[in-house]
């Protein structure tokens, strides 16, 4: 499975027509199993097919907030998804004011267990679509426009390209296994 840095050495086309692909790969890996099968869990701390679908679904929604706020801003910053930053308190991360981007919350809280898988699909596609219309209508001069992420530092759409493809991989992967009843 390629990594992040790998994606970055591929042409931008090849990063875009690889996330292109997520929703269809997952369709042909969900297709014809039945509801049970997508909500088991492997065990108790990972995610069941139908979570790992619904996570993708939302994170999307997040990937597009990143784009818009780049293009309209200059260099945001971006807390990760399940990270706390190296500076917790700047964020005002402390006590009883956890982290605001918790993808175990968001599963349990959007309840993912008991949504529809085709729905869920559905919504990612839509989603997925969006995100590749608004990265073809990016001028040359806008690809190079940049954010900082916390971990990773200052990333351009580029980047965000090669991420977003690595995050899909493994994913996806993760989404076979649920389906296999492996971890």
């Amino acid at each position: 499975m390629p990594t992040r840095q790998r994606y970055l050495a591929l042409p931008l086309g090849t990063r875009l027509e690889r996330i292109g692909r997520t929703p269809d790969e997952i369709a042909a890996a969900i297709q014809g199993t039945t509801d049970a099968v997508l909500s088991r869990r492997p065990d108790t701390k990972n995610w069941s097919a139908k979570e790992v679908l619904c996570h993708l679904r939302d994170i999307e929604e997040l990937f597009m907030l990143r784009f818009h706020m780049m293009l309209g801003t200059d260099e945001p910053t971006f807390l990760v998804l399940g990270e706390l930053p190296p500076d917790p308190e700047r964020w005002g991360i402390t006590g009883r004011i956890g982290m605001p981007l918790n993808p175990d919350r968001w599963a349990e809280e959007r309840q993912y267990i008991r949504a529809d898988a085709g729905l869920a699909l559905q919504a990612l596609r839509l989603r997925r679509e969006e995100t590749l219309i608004f990265l073809r209508r990016l001028s040359p001069k806008d690809w190079e426009r940049t954010s900082l992420h916390v971990t990773l530092g200052r990333m351009t759409y580029g980047d965000w390209t090669a991420l977003i493809a690595a995050h899909d991989d493994a994913h996806l992967a993760q989404l076979q296994r649920a389906l296999q009843g492996l971890p």
